[in-house]
């Protein structure tokens, strides 16, 4: 079905309003796969914040002229999937882990701002912790010298506590 000139306009605005809040994009190929398999595809991407989409390639180089994604327009060839997402893991991730069940989906590249990367590089940034298990790591890690010193100086006064009840408790033992 061919799109008219303000369909073209609006899907490539679409597209645009994706990229520019975009940190990293996904292009794989999908050629061969079953509109069942692209549904679950589609139904994990919403799930982890993944805007993913099929796109004429001549409206996504549109949508990235002009963006820190440009360099990505030359790999834009065949029927692709685009996958963007605001956090710079989670799209490499979903169309990763789809990628393992079913192999008609090919993993093309993808591009983080200003850094096109090849499949293999995708499949590297796909196997990265996400940003909140990030920030929940470096958090551990800042909290953990805090949660010492506090235990060592708990330690203090219940070392202290200790004492006087065990000189109390021996001298309950020698007048009884």
């Amino acid at each position: 079905m061919a799109l008219n000139l303000d369909q073209k306009k609006e899907v490539v605005a679409d597209a645009s309003a994706a990229v520019a809040d975009a940190q990293v994009i996904v292009i794989a190929e999908n050629k061969g796969l079953e509109v069942g398999d692209v549904t679950r595809l589609r139904a994990q991407a919403r799930a982890q914040g993944v805007y993913l989409r099929v796109l004429k390639n001549t409206l996504a180089r549109r949508a990235v002229a002009g963006t820190p994604f440009e360099g990505l327009a030359k790999e834009m060839t065949g029927p692709l999937l685009y996958g963007m997402s605001a956090d710079p893991v989670s799209a490499a991730k979903v169309i990763q882990e789809f990628a393992k069940s079913n192999d008609k989906l090919v993993i093309r590249g993808g591009a983080l701002a200003n850094h096109v990367m090849d499949a293999n590089g995708v499949k590297a940034l796909a196997t990265m912790p996400s940003r909140e298990q990030l920030l929940a790591t470096l958090l551990g890690t800042m909290q953990a010298p805090i949660a010492k010193f506090v235990q060592t100086l708990n330690e203090v006064p219940g070392k202290f506590v200790r004492t006087v009840a065990a000189l109390r408790d021996e001298r309950e033992k020698q007048s009884a």
